[in-house]
């Protein structure tokens, strides 16, 4: 890539992200100003607490293969530790292959499509995971349109799938937007719902972000005239699908399907690992009261009624999108807080959730018999 590229891929990238803007017990980080937990239950948000099975899970994975991985972190790096009394299982936590027949679908947040080109995108998560027999795929949808238009995208990819796969379990993994495009998919579309047995929320847009009524999607529009942009303008409903008032109404008039499960990782970085093209949003956030992750206010990341995983050490775009991985300049200015281990995270959710279906059919096993 010429010098005149990769100058002109920083201003436009930097224009994006201003819009985006509009087993070991380890020791725990310090949390003495913030008490996310407390915060959840006094707005009383209903959720599991299945923190400590999962720090088990991906302290297992990071000690023994994360340092392999890309942006490895030891445990106590990776995540804010609430609760230090959080309950441990004692059980081993299984390395080996997974054991189901899961199809998983990978579903991205808001713009993705125009600038994955950009990123230079190696896919590097889902070919960690398919060493371990997990089958994922991108599910692409449109990075300008609305959470409606993308559910039904959702619904055709499942719907269109074949023969010989219609009748594997799937696993929704949502980042951002995508979390909220996959919940309207499950809940208006009953021909898919009844193969989805689970949803994951990766610093999901539940509840929709303040920063959605800082700009005009006219504005976010423009992605889609820039050289090397892999989007079209589609039903430029992108941003008002992400305002809160929008989010929390859907939430309130639609009742989550009930054979489906929930699970939420939640980003809440301490101040120092928030990137620096981030601290904008992150202190307009933070100027209402609210622990965020520079996009997203916390609260608004968590599925109702879901499992909670994870207060994750990272920022909105440190959970998912490797901006500074492939060029340097970008880890030097505006990415700077971007390395986060996402590849032993993502097995770490898979390994989580494969048990937890486990133990749900086994239960459901023992009832019929």
């Amino acid at each position: 890539m010429n010098m005149f590229r990769i100058k002109l891929l920083l201003v436009i990238l930097s224009g994006f992200l201003l819009l985006a803007s509009c087993v070991g017990r380890s020791p725990a980080t310090s949390t003495a100003a913030m008490d996310p937990l407390a915060e959840l239950h006094s707005r009383q948000l209903d959720f599991k607490d299945g923190r400590g099975r999962f720090r088990e899970i991906f302290c297992t994975v990071l000690n023994d293969h994360g340092g392999t991985l890309p942006d490895y972190k030891p445990c106590e790096k990776a995540l804010i530790y609430v609760d230090e009394k959080l309950p441990y299982s004692e059980s081993t936590v299984d390395l080996g292959p997974s054991g189901g027949d899961y199809l998983i679908g990978l579903v991205p947040g808001l713009a993705w499509q125009c600038v994955r080109e950009w990123l230079h995108e190696d896919e590097s998560g889902v070919r960690h995971i398919s060493g371990y027999g997990y089958d994922a795929r991108l599910l692409e949808v449109d990075g300008l349109s609305s959470t409606k238009k993308n559910a039904a995208q959702l619904r055709d990819y499942i719907s269109q799938l074949p023969i010989n796969e219609r009748r594997r379990p799937i696993i929704l993994i949502g980042y951002s937007k995508g979390a909220a495009d996959i919940l309207e998919a499950v809940t208006l579309y009953p021909e898919i719902r009844q193969r989805v047995v689970a949803v994951v929320s990766i610093a999901g847009a539940i509840g929709g972000s303040p920063l959605a009524g800082e700009t005009e999607q006219s504005r976010l529009n423009l992605l889609s005239y820039i050289p090397w942009s892999g989007c079209e303008i589609g039903d430029e409903g992108a941003l008002e699908s992400l305002l809160p008032e929008t989010r929390r109404e859907w939430l309130e008039r639609n009742a989550l399907p009930e054979t489906i499960r929930y699970y939420s990782v939640i980003a809440y970085p301490e101040p120092e690992r928030v990137s620096f093209g981030l601290t904008s949003s992150y202190r307009q956030l933070k100027a209402m009261g609210a622990g965020n992750d520079g996009q997203i206010i916390f609260y608004d990341q968590l599925i109702p009624g879901s499992t909670l995983l994870a207060f994750v050490n990272a920022d909105h775009w440190a959970m998912s999108i490797p901006v500074a991985r492939q060029m340097s300049l970008n880890r030097l200015t505006f990415a700077n807080k971007n390395e986060f281990p996402r590849e032993a995270l993502l097995e770490a959710v898979l390994r989580y959730v494969e048990e937890d279906l486990t133990k749900k059919n086994a239960r459901s096993a023992f009832r019929q018999d």
